[in-house]
């Protein structure tokens, strides 16, 4: 690990209160041109004892704007402080997590999975229309029919057209030969330049696609395209628990990804993570921004430095060994569960490096659904209900569950 190293607490707060003095006071300064301030000092009280050893709340307090990118160069200067701990954040993860090469890729902490894969479309979608000048119309966002619903709203937000590959009900997986059929279907109906999207782990099934599936055939079909990785859910889990994963920046075939630390990692909501390769995010580039130093090239603009903060926390409080040891203890107990059920008979859809678990529906009345907070694929008419292996879903939470099967 380059970057990656575990911190104990006093180092943490150490590096967190350093940021924290390396960004604007507004009432030790004479700041007057910021439309912003620390939380209200009427409701939240920035004095309180308490805070000198919470870094995470002592960030809230501040509320220091992370608004920009600060992988690209100039950014907000009221902010350094707390922006050079997400450089560092958006590094670790795509270099010790993802396989990128040093310096070579740019990103920031997002609103969550659902505004990070909506900018790698964004990017995409102005990088075709700017280099080859060819009408939204002709491009399309190609995916797996386990596709998360963020890439149907990007669509509709992005005005390009969405087109989809059907996955087998039981593998949950499509091969590169579908993949071609579709693109040769696209093609002959006008369109030219493709957004693949492979998922980390569907949200539903924890399923994985190989997006070389979709780069040969993007290739040999002679199309324009950019794959995108969705990893909202696994790309905090899946590197851990698959070490030969290629959903990474090692594959050329890949452009960018998106994580979503409030899953797996347990960080607040509102902490999603976009990653791309660097002289890509500046084709989503706002030029009318102009009064923001560094300019803008998020989608969501204004953004908590505090998400970034808690992020960082996290990795760094468990650091790379005790991460994986983390997901080795969800793996194990997803396995147990995988021998009960198969025992019982009971069909389930997992992949073997998940910690998703998907039952066909006819094993379950709503009732026990219901009692068990099991999660439908559709809330009308299921065909699977699915179960995550988080930290607090240990075996002796699952065991009542076997029972009640």
């Amino acid at each position: 690990m380059k970057y990656w190293k575990q911190l104990d607490n006093e180092a943490l707060k150490e590096r967190v209160f350093r940021a924290l003095d390396g960004n604007v006071n507004y009432y030790k300064q004479n700041v007057l041109g910021v439309p912003a301030s620390h939380l209200d000092d009427k409701v939240f009280n920035i004095d309180a004892g308490f805070l000198k050893d919470a870094p995470f709340m002592s960030t809230l307090v501040h509320n220091p704007n992370h608004i920009g990118v600060h992988t690209t160069g100039a950014s907000e200067s009221f902010f350094r402080g707390t922006q050079e701990l997400e450089r560092e954040l958006i590094e670790l993860v795509g270099v010790d997590i993802l396989h990128g090469e040093p310096n070579s890729l740019d990103g920031y902490v997002a609103s969550g999975g659902t505004e990070a894969n909506i900018q790698a479309i964004w990017i995409y979608r102005n990088e075709f229309h700017r280099n080859d000048n060819v009408p939204y119309q002709n491009m399309v966002i190609l995916t797996g029919s386990d596709a998360h619903y963020s890439m149907a709203k990007a669509a509709n937000v992005l005005g390009v057209e969405m087109a989809s590959v059907e996955v087998d009900s039981d593998s949950r997986t499509f091969r590169k030969d579908q993949v071609l059929e579709v693109v040769n279907r696209l093609k002959s109906e006008g369109k030219t330049h493709f957004i693949g999207v492979a998922n980390m782990m569907t949200t539903m099934f924890g399923s994985v696609d190989n997006p070389n599936d979709f780069g040969e055939a993007f290739e040999e079909a002679g199309v324009t395209y950019r794959i995108h990785i969705d990893g909202a859910y696994g790309g905090f889990y899946y590197p851990f628990s698959n070490e030969n994963f290629n959903m990474n920046f090692a594959n050329p075939y890949v452009s960018s990804v998106t994580l979503d630390a409030h899953k797996m990692v347990q960080a607040p909501y509102g902490t999603g993570i976009f990653v791309c390769r660097k002289g890509l995010i500046e084709n989503a580039n706002t030029k009318e921004a102009s009064y923001v130093e560094g300019t803008d090239y998020t989608l969501i603009g204004s953004r908590s430095g505090a998400n970034a903060i808690a992020i960082w926390m996290i990795l760094m409080t468990y650091g790379p060994y005790g991460w994986r040891e983390k997901v080795l203890i969800l793996q194990n107990r997803a396995n147990w569960m995988c021998e009960q059920l198969k025992s019982k008979n009971i069909a389930f859809y997992r992949d073997p490096f998940s910690n998703i678990i998907t039952i066909r529906a006819h094993h379950m009345s709503p009732e026990i659904a219901r009692e068990f907070g099991l999660v439908p694929d559709n809330h009308q008419t299921p065909n699977w209900y699915k179960i995550v292996i988080m930290d607090h879903v240990t075996i002796e939470k699952l065991i009542p569950l076997l029972e009640k099967l």
